[in-house]
């Protein structure tokens, strides 16, 4: 049971969901509670396709109350006369199942203060579901159609109600749909674009990175800056600008490098200037009655340099006009200017979890293919003249960057893996890269097309990166700190090895299993074990969560996972082999690491392999995916199942699923076993029970 899927793999998706619906009914049946599938599986849809991260098992408050009061109101249809669901209830159920079969996330918020979020907007659900200003388009139709006693379960009748009422002849709200509209377009649609996950990142604790934060030179020039401003103010003159004999003594006590002899106006004097800027959009210093002061409520922040970093960095964005000028100012502007406040998060994200340093041709001809995308210029004159002034921009910027203390920069020989060279002498991207960097790497983006100005750029690039020593770039511990604070705050996946070294042995195997590369793997859970009381209780916790858990293939991900981490995990693995519950796992491991082959395998424990291998197909595929790749081998689906429901294996409700599957093999014609089904889960089709649907 996986609980992170791509947005392309529908199928195996839908078929997870039908097992975890499937199962959590049973679990709530067992327990006298009343759940209602058709709002567990909309639940599951909105993590998988409502948020970035696409992360089933991690929920917190704010995930909560986006699906009771925006989701569902959109997305959900309620039809006249009819009272909502209990969704409340149902997802509290869900969240409770997660957390008592394993399945939770432990990066999000704990299960209490979860319940406790659900418990207090439940009272705001029902409202939210009438208010139609929430409305999704397709909803909004769906029950002004219904209220006027159209058969929306008639698609045709539905399309004809919409056509006459768009020509004016049916009535419609039209200040409820212009609202509606309005919404649209601001919170955009309801599923979003999925984001790349990042790979994990080792983090110094935050002493460390607030002894760092302190040695900044930025962080220097604004704490001067709100220094020599204090509570009285200073002067300005009547532009607005420092006074010129203020302006060369701010630039000796911060020694930000301007040139102060050769100029009559502060304006003149580059990097005071950005500071004096950056210190206004940072709110450190005020102006008033022309007047520069510091803020008051600054000083708590201007005392903690950690703090006072991170809001620095997160203002740097805004930065365009006092680091680059304006296209009227003391330079041409270029198509960085144009995007900056997008480019510039970007060139960090892109800098984040990359195992090298970044090459300064690979990342300004990245660059240049965004600004290819973006703008329509005609002849190779054009683009080399703004291709350049965007490159000396994106230099300004970096420097900055490094004066911050977010950026590092040397000079030496790229890593081959960023060399554009043939695949098959090419050293491989290291694996797990997220596909949007792993294009930066030569065994990946080998040109970018059949065209003659993409190979010769090619051509160009890879002599630039292997003539001799280039600038490499890299973010510090302080930038991949606070760009993954962004990527946290937007949404995404982006983990930190070590901040799992409290959670549960379970929720630490699904999470390395699922989101992690083998070298973090291995320090993640050298932490854990460190933070128990000793290696033998760890060991003992950790193969008691993989015994506990009641899906088969997350079983087997979860061992495989701890076998790569584990000091002597082959050892660990064959110790496993009698095991009465974990004997079926390690089995179908060891097998599929080719340690063992069919022939070393005895009778009782071939037979367990084939159950095994039917109750992982079962999970992967469902039902009908099952008898599909069984009607297409030598051994009837008959027998397969027959050899598994006669096996010792210990999971028991896998093997009543299986009973499930057998009897519908037996009331089929075996002519019809293994064609082609169209697969659907309880509510795929976008309609529940009592006239609810999905839109």
């Amino acid at each position: 049971m996986r609980m992170f899927f791509a947005p392309e793999e529908t199928e195996e998706y839908e078929a997870a969901c039908s097992l975890l619906i499937r199962r959590m009914s049973q679990w709530a049946r067992e327990r006298g509670e009343s759940v209602d599938p058709f709002f567990v599986e909309t639940a599951l849809d909105y993590r998988h396709r409502g948020t970035r991260d696409g992360r089933l098992g991690l929920w917190e408050p704010r995930h909560i109350e986006e699906y009771l009061l925006d989701w569902l109101p959109r997305t959900v249809t309620v039809l006249p006369g009819e009272e909502p669901a209990d969704a409340p209830g149902t997802l509290a159920a869900l969240l409770r199942y997660l957390d008592a079969m394993g399945l939770s996330d432990p990066r999000g918020a704990s299960s209490a203060d979860n319940l406790a979020a659900i418990e207090t907007l439940a009272p705001r659900y029902a409202p939210a579901m009438a208010d139609r200003g929430r409305w999704g388009m397709a909803k909004f139709w769906a029950v002004t159609a219904a209220e006027q006693g159209i058969d929306v379960q008639d698609p045709a009748a539905l399309e004809s109600f919409v056509e006459l009422a768009q020509q004016g002849e049916a009535p419609y709200d039209q200040d409820v749909l212009d609202e509606v509209l309005r919404n649209h377009l601001t919170r955009g649609p309801a599923e979003v674009t999925r984001a790349e996950p990042q790979l994990p990142v080792l983090l110094p604790t935050e002493k460390e990175l607030r002894a760092r934060a302190e040695m900044s030179r930025a962080l220097r020039w604004l704490r001067g800056i709100a220094d020599w401003a204090g509570h009285e103010g200073r002067m300005l003159t009547a532009k607005g600008n420092l006074r010129m004999a203020d302006a060369r003594t701010l630039v000796a006590e911060l020694g930000t490098g301007d040139v102060v002899d050769t100029v009559r106006s502060s304006t003149q004097l580059p990097r005071l200037g950005l500071a004096v800027e950056w210190a206004k959009k940072a709110r450190l210093v005020r102006v008033a009655k022309g007047r520069l002061y510091a803020v008051a409520k600054a000083q708590p922040l201007l005392r903690d340099p950690l703090a006072l970093w991170r809001h620095a960095f997160e203002t740097f964005p805004e930065l365009r006009v006092p680091l680059l000028g304006t296209r009227s100012g003391r330079h041409v502007g270029s198509l960085l200017f144009d995007s900056f406040e997008d480019a510039v998060p970007d060139v960090l994200s892109t800098l984040y979890s990359l195992p090298h340093a970044m090459p300064w041709p690979r990342l300004r001809d990245s660059l240049h293919l965004r600004y290819r995308a973006e703008h329509e210029l005609t002849g190779r004159y054009a683009w080399q003249t703004e291709l350049g002034h965007a490159d000396r921009d994106l230099r300004t910027a970096l420097d900055v960057l490094e004066d911050l203390g977010a950026i590092k920069r040397h000079d030496g020989m790229a890593d081959p893996v960023f060399l554009d060279i043939p695949l098959e002498e090419s050293v491989l991207p290291p694996a797990g890269l997220p596909p949007e960097l792993a294009e930066l790497f030569g065994a990946v983006a080998g040109g970018h097309g059949d065209s003659e100005d993409a190979a010769e750029r090619s051509k160009v690039q890879r002599a630039e990166l292997t003539d001799g020593p280039v600038e490499l770039i890299r973010l510090t511990a302080l930038g991949h700190d606070s760009v993954r604070r962004r990527l946290l705050a937007e949404g995404r996946d982006a983990p930190r090895v070590g901040e799992l070294a409290h959670a549960s042995a379970a929720g630490l195997l699904g999470v390395i299993a699922e989101h992690y590369d083998p070298d973090a793997a291995r320090t993640e859970l050298a932490a854990w074990v460190a933070a128990r009381e000793s290696p033998a209780e760890a060991l003992q916790k950790l193969t008691d969560a993989v015994r506990a858990t009641p899906f088969r293939t997350r079983a087997e991900a979860m061992l495989d996972a701890l076998v790569d981490a584990y000091p002597d995990g082959e050892a660990l693995l064959r110790g496993l082999r009698g095991d009465p519950l974990l004997a079926p796992t390690a089995l179908s491991v060891l097998v599929r690491r080719e340690v063992l082959g069919a022939e070393d395998l005895n009778e009782p424990e071939s037979l367990v392999m084939v159950a095994e291998s039917l109750l992982q197909l079962l999970e992967t595929a469902g039902p009908e995916g099952l008898l599909e790749v069984l009607g297409g081998r030598e051994l009837s689906a008959h027998k397969a199942l027959e050899a598994a429901l006669a096996s010792d294996h210990p999971d028991q409700a896998g093997l009543a699923d299986l009973r499930t599957v057998a009897e519908q093999a037996r009331r089929r014609p075996a002519a019809h076993l293994g064609r082609s089904h169209q697969r659907r889960r309880p509510g795929a089709s976008g309609r529940g029970r009592g006239g609810r649907r999905r839109h």
